[in-house]
């Protein structure tokens, strides 16, 4: 299978000359506003308050108080 890529798998990595390398930042950046679980932070928020919540009180998971 790899003598298929023989002629071309030392060469080197392509660099590009006419512009600069864009930042690890910048094209995390680009993929910010795709949200593949819409919905799922304020699911984990709503989550984390009710629990909040029920530990203020002082429920107890038993429910023999």
């Amino acid at each position: 299978m790899t003598d298929l890529y023989d002629d071309i798998i030392n060469l080197p990595h392509h660099e590009p000359t006419h512009h600069p390398r864009m930042t690890m930042w910048s094209r995390a950046a680009q993929f910010a506003p795709f949200a593949a679980l819409t919905g799922y932070d304020d699911a984990i928020r709503n989550t984390a308050r009710q629990n909040d919540e029920g530990t203020d009180r002082g429920d107890d998971e038993d429910g023999d108080d």
